[in-house]
């Protein structure tokens, strides 16, 4: 098993989910990541600064402020708010990250410096991809997608 089946797989079995970067007034990538997570059974927080509520729940401003703590956070903001949670996860000890990559040039939320400051803190991360093209069911478009970077050589190859 390669090594990013095994952190996907790891990341995706656990139940509670923070995703940062969700809006509480328009429908964006993040939102939708949101949805599919709480569809699948997760329980899932929203987590934005900016919001109240998102998607009919109630909104965190930060992962400290989430009752209970979370086992990842999925991370779809720009690079350098990626940073931010980053060191906000190393503080509330969540052990897992994962940095959304979108396919198009825009939506990119990996910061090489936030990647290396959760491996030095011990949090597993995924530096790339998106979550949908492994949380089942698997939609055709990111079905298509993850095969499409697979054989390319465009999904991340160090976890």
């Amino acid at each position: 098993m390669s090594k990013l089946k095994e952190a996907v797989k790891d990341f995706l079995s656990q139940k509670r989910i923070a995703i940062a970067g969700v809006s509480g007034t328009r429908d964006i990538q993040a939102n939708r990541i949101y949805r599919k997570f709480r569809e699948a059974g997760y329980q899932v927080f929203a987590v934005n600064p900016n919001a109240q509520t998102v998607e009919g729940d109630p909104c965190y401003p930060d992962l400290k402020s989430i009752p209970g703590g979370v086992d990842g956070v999925v991370i779809i903001t720009r690079p350098e708010v990626t940073e931010k949670i980053a060191s906000q996860c190393a503080e509330t000890q969540v052990p897992r990250v994962w940095m959304h990559r979108s396919h198009r040039l825009m939506g990119n939320s990996v910061s090489e410096a936030a990647v290396r400051f959760c491996r030095e803190k011990g949090i597993r991360v995924i530096p790339g991809a998106c979550p949908m093209m492994f949380l089942k069911p698997v939609d055709f478009p990111h079905l298509c997608l993850r095969e499409m970077l697979r054989l390319i050589g465009g999904l991340p190859r160090q976890i």
